[in-house]
């Protein structure tokens, strides 16, 4: 048995003990939870806790903490403290417990400085960065974890859900095609759904749509209404550099003359700021 198969199966049964042990306890507070393969240390309750499909956490890594490790991915973080009545364990014996089940994973302490501890695990696919922080000597302690990996990238609308919207109402509103201030230049991170647009039209080769450009009301209604002219036919230009037929695409901008929410807000003029495909 080689010693990468080892660890693996040593990451299962501590995985599995883990989950066995990471269940809701009543005294948690509402809205809180645990990472489900980190068991809590027994005795204490979840007092806060956040979770995020991608976020970044700079880790304690270096001797310096603003020289510290930055790394990205799913993240959790988790707040506990001692519960009334029970034994407080000292920081050592908190870090050592965590220490002790992460080597058994194939993990390794990247540094620890008093009451602070780093630790790196492997994953199946990848790797697991742990900090753990206790406070007053062991009467409470935080975890913050990133399970490391790329943001997936994810798209307002797919080629399908665009297409059943334009059947319904004849037209789709889109806020992830963005464009740089003030300009019409489009911006990398609208790749993504312009694919979806460019799919949404060689799957049906008899669609024929006019790309309109609208704006918040920042700015004179001359200026604006030329800015979403200009955005829209920037988008066509896209649509047409990747094989689409310029017969069917046509531009306009409609400025801010038809706003969808209230521009006194920045939400509203975000909502506002769209490119929306009519069929035509």
């Amino acid at each position: 048995m080689n010693l990468a198969f080892k660890r693996l199966i040593a990451l299962i049964l501590v995985t599995f003990t883990a989950t066995a042990f990471a269940a809701k306890d009543p005294a948690d507070l509402e809205e809180t939870e645990e990472h489900p393969e980190i068991a809590r240390f027994p005795g204490f309750y979840i007092d806060n806790s956040k979770r995020n499909d991608f976020n970044e956490f700079q880790f304690a890594s270096k001797a310096n903490p603003d020289d510290g490790e930055t790394k990205e991915g799913k993240y959790w973080f988790v707040d506990y403290i001692l519960k009334e009545g029970v034994r407080q364990p000292s920081t050592v014996e908190l870090i050592r417990n965590y220490e002790n089940a992460f080597r058994k994973a194939g993990g390794s302490l990247v540094r620890r400085h008093g009451e602070v501890a780093v630790f790196r695990v492997p994953r199946a696919d990848g790797e697991r960065w742990v900090q753990i922080s206790v406070d007053n000597g062991g009467y409470r302690y935080q975890l913050h974890i990133v399970d490391v990996a790329a943001m997936a990238q994810k798209v307002e609308f797919s080629a399908g859900e665009m297409a059943a919207a334009i059947k319904a109402t004849g037209f789709v509103a889109l806020n992830g095609i963005v464009f740089d201030t003030g300009k019409a230049t489009i911006k990398p991170e609208s790749e993504a759904l312009l694919a979806e647009v460019v799919s949404l039209l060689k799957n049906d080769r008899q669609l024929k749509l006019s790309v309109e450009g609208h704006t918040d009301n920042v700015g004179d209604k001359k200026s604006n209404a030329e800015l979403s002219l200009k955005r829209a036919e920037s988008v066509v230009k896209y649509l047409e550099g990747k094989g689409i037929d310029a017969k069917r695409l046509k531009s306009a901008g409609k400025g801010d003359a038809a706003p969808v929410a209230d521009n006194r807000t920045d939400a509203g003029r975000a909502r506002n700021r769209r490119v929306e495909l009519v069929k035509f």
